[in-house]
């Protein structure tokens, strides 16, 4: 408004970040990042529940199986995809030319897998106390379960990391063609998998051996990431084809749903017998083009979204520390349980996750697995980092 005094300049840590931040940096990517995290954490605190039995004592169990309307959280939050987008696209953008690849990939490697030790010492010697304090075997093993399942993660990123090089020159070769290399192969495994080849008419009738499925864990995330490649090389630059890749990948993963058999929901439901995320399916991946398409649509709102210095704090703090948030959410939401259990079966903590009161409960217990995953963030963010500030 004419006369009205300019917005103060930001102060203390936010001006840090800011005066430290490149000029050129592409602050999208890291948004991209930051919004992938947070969905993952939300997704697991969401679906995931530790019911105390009627014994006394605790179990998993997910809305997911219990409450089929809660499928769509799934669709919302499942952005495993965003991941190796944004992992492609630096990998590609990072190492400059003439870089040695073995100093470059020893450094990548490093910052990826450097706080995993912490996480497996420190549930060592908590499963060892539990046990010591009277749970059970089969109270202990979905817990360590639960942490435990993220780190397939680690090791499938570091896998395309150290591979970056051969996919950047995949991508030289072909273009963006060369995506129907994975994706290719994703299907035909899904074909040898889910063949008809059973008496009784199961639709997932037996068609190849079940471990063909696990080489989808490393095709079937490569399109994602051969995407974020192709974004650094400047092929999805445009608006239009974005566009596509949401318009073409949602289309392709209703009709895997409608009429191919595949599961609605993006991640495993206990009991079903087929997963998509273990291992990804095609539908996965046709869903994950689907999100690739609406993140890069998205770029030029982040843009101006991140022109903020507090928004822009908030990315590049989450960014700093991003593995860190993604090892130790599951334990947050653990602890907050378990720290809870003298006060009773509370509602949305460990109760039956069977309906809306279940979600309204749970909706109100994130702000205390926040603050709990505040408290582990303070505890090991360093050694995501080593000696580096």
């Amino acid at each position: 408004m004419p006369g009205s005094a300019p917005p103060a300049p930001p102060k203390g840590l936010v001006a840090r970040i800011e005066a430290m931040t490149p000029p050129g940096r592409d602050r999208t990517v890291d948004a991209l990042r930051a919004l992938a995290i947070l969905g993952v954490v939300a997704g697991h605190w969401l679906v995931t529940a530790l019911v105390v039995t009627g014994d006394g004592r605790l179990r998993v169990a997910s809305p997911l199986a219990s409450v089929p309307a809660f499928v769509p959280v799934s669709w919302l939050l499942q952005t495993l995809a965003v991941f190796f987008l944004v992992g492609g696209y630096s990998a590609a953008r990072g190492r400059r030319q003439g870089t040695p690849y073995l100093p470059w990939a020893r450094r990548r490697l490093t910052r990826l897998l450097r706080p995993v030790p912490a996480l497996l010492l420190g549930w060592t010697l908590l499963t060892t106390v539990l046990w010591a304090a009277g749970f059970t075997s089969g109270e202990l093993r979905p817990l360590v379960k639960l942490v435990l399942s993220p780190l397939w993660f680690l090791l499938v990123f570091g896998a395309l990391t150290a591979l970056a090089p051969l996919v950047v020159a995949l991508w030289h070769r072909l273009g963006l063609a060369g995506v129907l290399l994975p994706l290719g192969v994703t299907a035909l495994v899904d074909v040898c998998r889910f063949g008809p080849g059973t008496a009784d008419g199961d639709p997932w009738g037996f068609g190849g051996p079940a471990w063909l499925g696990w080489a989808n864990v490393l095709a079937g995330w490569l399109v994602p990431y051969y995407l974020g490649v192709a974004w650094a090389g400047g092929a999805l630059a445009s608006r239009r084809a974005a566009a596509a890749l949401l318009a073409g990948g949602t289309a392709a993963t209703a009709a895997l749903v409608l009429w191919a058999g595949y599961p609605a929901s993006m991640v495993g439901v206990p009991g079903e017998p087929v997963s998509n995320l273990n291992p990804p399916t095609l539908a996965a991946m046709t869903f994950g083009a689907a999100q690739v398409g609406l993140a890069l649509l998205a770029r030029d709102r982040l843009a101006r979204w991140t022109r903020r210095p507090r928004v822009w704090a908030g990315v590049a703090l989450a960014n700093m520390s991003a593995m860190t948030v993604f090892l130790w959410h599951q334990t947050a939401m653990m602890a907050v349980a378990l720290i809870a259990l003298p006060c009773g079966v509370l509602p949305g903590l460990h109760t039956a996750p069977d309906g809306a009161g279940w979600a309204a409960a749970r909706l109100l217990w994130l702000p205390a697995f926040a603050t709990a995953l505040a408290a582990l963030w303070f505890a090991f963010r360093r050694l995501e980092h080593g000696r580096s500030r």
